[in-house]
């Protein structure tokens, strides 16, 4: 179980070593030189316009924004990214369409280092950097003359809603936050599921990073395993298999996707392995909170402890039945009536 378990974490983001094949995955995966494209319908109600904005580091980070048609001024916004390791065109591109049908002005982006957005090298992750990425989304939507700069909120999706609600414990301007499939992935990459790893472990994995930062310094160039997801096998975690089948078929593959098409650095950990986050939980009172998380995703206790941990108001939101990768894209278990709903009674 537990060498499972290490396996799983190399797929999130942190250590560079891949899966062990065995019998390949019977899952058929996408042709990664098929065309780009989004996996989910436009609205025939919204408007989708590429944006590019900077954050405080100056890394230039690229967007999707979504107008609803006709909708006039002083409208709501929500700046939406995630899951980590994705996108804009895969999740949040979805949960942006959605909620500019239903009326607010909705911003999809890369984080820093990923897709489309700015940052050398590729494919690393910074407890602090993608933090501050969605605060410069606020900024930018704050700067939209039909955007009412004192009604914006932010949606975190997976390893993003850990980021999302980190921004917001700082950065007073977001009035509401929600996370989907919430991954504290600090705490993850740290201690792995569950809170299993062990010092020794931890002494191990960081070893490896800091030898492989001399392999980088002498070679000048910055190392990258194979693609995790690539080397699912049926003796993977159901769990994994599950992110396979969105990442790696038509339901989700996009090629500048790093869970799709690529993986993150060698060495990505150390900023996550060493700055922990959500520690200001509690910072983000007076202001609401919603975790919404599956019935029966492998990440579900990360959703759970944060709200024994926030202040009210808060609310925490269990889908029957529903694994992890369902509130990526299922658009009949993504409640989003109920996001409409918080975010109209909160974003006033």
């Amino acid at each position: 179980m537990k060498k499972t378990m290490v396996y799983a974490i190399l797929f999130l983001a942190v250590v560079g070593k891949s899966f062990a094949q065995n019998k390949k995955s019977n899952t058929k995966q996408m042709n990664t030189t098929e065309k780009e494209h989004y996996p989910f319908q436009l609205s025939d109600k919204v408007t989708r316009t590429a944006v590019t904005f900077k954050n405080r580091y100056e890394i230039t980070l690229s967007g999707d924004l979504y107008l609803p048609k006709n909708a006039g001024n002083n409208l709501s916004a929500i700046a939406i990214s995630g899951p980590f390791g994705a996108v804009k065109e895969q999740s949040s591109g979805l949960y942006a369409n959605q909620m500019a049908e239903r009326g607010f002005v909705a911003l999809a982006f890369d984080p820093s280092y990923t897709g489309e957005s700015g940052g050398e090298p590729r494919n690393i992750s910074s407890s602090d950097i993608n933090t501050e990425d969605f605060s410069a989304a606020v900024d930018f939507l704050g700067l939209q003359k039909n955007v009412d700069r004192n009604k914006i909120g932010i949606i975190g999706i997976c390893g993003f809603g850990g980021f999302a609600l980190n921004a917001t414990a700082i950065d007073k301007r977001v009035k509401a936050v929600v996370t989907t499939s919430m991954y504290d992935i600090p705490r993850n990459a740290s201690n792995d599921y569950n809170d299993k790893r062990t010092p020794e472990e931890r002494t191990k994995i960081l070893t490896e990073m800091s030898l492989q930062r001399w392999k980088d310094a002498e070679s000048g160039k910055t190392a990258y395993p194979e693609n995790g997801l690539g080397q699912t096998t049926e003796a993977s975690p159901q769990f994994i298999k599950e992110y396979y089948d969105y990442y790696k078929t038509p339901r989700g593959f996009h090629e500048r996707s790093i869970n799709s098409n690529a993986a993150w650095s060698k060495t990505s950990g150390f900023s996550l392995m060493n700055f922990p986050i959500l520690g200001n939980i509690k910072e983000i009172y007076p202001r609401p909170m919603l975790l919404i998380a599956g019935e029966n995703a492998h990440s579900r206790y990360f959703s759970e402890d944060i709200y024994k941990s926030a202040s009210e108001p808060k609310e925490l939101m269990i889908i029957p039945n529903a694994v992890h990768v369902d509130l990526y894209d299922k658009l009949d278990v993504i409640p989003f009536d109920k996001l409409d709903d918080f975010f109209s009674t909160n974003l006033k």
